[in-house]
């Protein structure tokens, strides 16, 4: 089962909040709020936060702006993974990934199950690699941003969590592009 081990020492890492909307404005973002408040009671950085439009383009440029940066080692987005005509940030993301993270979105849907119900098969929620970043797309509600964060994040974005955690491998994400 999964634990934190205690006699290692945390590693913090950056993180930059996008939150995806096309009427939310930063006094309005309590999604974004949740994420900033949880990443800094966690112990990481916030590296970057930013409110954009549902527009694919405008997205996947954000995107990969930020993972371009190498102060940034995760993205988290809000919003825009649910069913509509104008959410698209799940597409955006995809547009962005050298690797999905394919379990990401099969955990957060258990976790939705235990909360919302059958409603959770209406979130697209998803996660991936691109540039040696660790992106994750959840969707705009604040407790959809609580459960993916206290129940999934916290745990794989700490050095300490065993048996494994995303931090472990961070400095392996781009080997590839390292590789002569």
């Amino acid at each position: 089962m999964s634990r934190i081990d205690e006699t290692i020492d945390f590693i913090p890492v950056r993180i930059a909040v996008l939150t995806v909307s096309d009427t939310r404005g930063l006094a309005e973002d309590r999604s974004g709020d949740v994420l900033v408040a949880r990443i800094a009671e966690a112990g990481h950085f916030l590296a970057a936060r930013s409110i954009i439009r549902d527009e694919r383009g405008e997205i996947a440029d954000q995107l990969r702006d930020w993972c371009a940066d190498p102060e940034i080692d995760v993205v988290i987005s809000t919003g825009g993974t649910g069913l509509t005509g104008r959410d698209v940030t799940v597409e955006a993301h995809r547009d962005v990934y050298e690797k999905e993270i394919d379990a990401f979105g099969t955990v957060f849907t258990i976790v939705s199950m235990q909360k919302i119900g059958t409603s959770a098969v209406q979130s697209r929620a998803t996660a991936g690699v691109a540039q040696g970043t660790y992106l994750f797309a959840l969707p705009g509600s604040p407790g959809a941003c609580k459960d993916a964060w206290d129940e999934i994040l916290i745990k794989q974005l700490d050095y300490r969590h065993k048996p494994c955690n995303f931090v472990e491998i961070m400095p392996r994400l781009d080997e590839h592009q390292r590789r002569k």
